[in-house]
């Protein structure tokens, strides 16, 4: 097979001819598709990236605020218990002083109580010697006992101060009607007077006598003038000492 040269010669024309068409109607769209194409991947790896370095961030940021958290949830706790025990102390605290206060309430009613049920025994005791005296006084007393008490009356009648009577005089309440004298003895007539003679210039007041007889004030005399009363006989001093001696406990 002989070479033709004009065959070779147009073999190597079509190949640039068709290389040429390749290049301008294939291979450069080709490389224009792959040249976006790779654009496109290295802008989506990019973001890619960027969305990496974002999760990053944020993985970092939220493990941060994670560590906060948990830090400040653990101070928040430690501050509440202490809080707590604190509270608790307090309470404890108040209840142990509450506790001493009803002791000390309960020991002070008991400490009372214990005082006034002995004062109730020592005034049970004072009335029943009281009521013992009294009994035996009126076996003993008599008329001598009480025209006695009645000269001891009339002598201190006599020696009262002014101011002291003029304070008697403001006890009269309502201006009295009568002069009520009672004793545990029948007085005589002279007596009664003289009684009433001392009452008239003690209290300033001309009122009628009116007279009566209890044995049971022992010996001595009581007088009444309107809201004052006079107590000058043995019931009556005995009930006063006896009183007397309670109250002074």
């Amino acid at each position: 097979m002989e070479l033709s040269w004009s065959t070779f010669l147009l073999e190597i024309i079509n190949f640039l001819v068709l290389l040429w068409i390749l290049k301008r109607f294939l291979y450069k769209p080709v490389l224009e598709v792959i040249a976006r194409r790779r654009e496109a991947i290295e802008a989506g790896l990019a973001q890619a990236s960027q969305l990496h370095n974002e999760a990053d961030s944020l993985k970092t940021d939220y493990e941060s605020r994670l560590d906060r958290w948990h830090a400040e949830r653990q101070q928040a706790r430690t501050e509440l218990e202490k809080e707590l025990n604190g509270e608790r102390q307090r309470q404890l605290q108040a209840l142990r002083e509450n506790l001493d206060q009803e002791r000390k309430k309960s020991r002070v009613a008991a400490q009372r109580q214990q005082e006034e049920e002995q004062k109730n025994q020592e005034y049970r005791a004072l009335r029943q010697g009281a009521e013992f005296t009294a009994k035996l006084l009126q076996r003993a007393a008599g008329p001598e006992l009480e025209d006695r008490l009645i000269g001891l009356l009339l002598e201190e009648l006599g020696h009262l101060p002014d101011e002291q009577l003029a304070r008697l005089r403001g006890q009269w309440g309502d201006h009295p009607k009568t002069l009520k004298l009672t004793s545990a003895f029948p007085l005589a007539e002279a007596c009664r007077q003289q009684l009433q003679e001392a009452l008239r210039q003690m209290s300033g007041l001309d009122l009628p006598l009116d007279y009566s007889q209890d044995p049971s004030l022992v010996a001595g005399v009581e007088v009444t003038i309107g809201a004052w009363v006079l107590q000058a006989n043995i019931r009556d001093e005995l009930k006063g000492f006896t009183e007397f001696a309670y109250v002074a406990k």
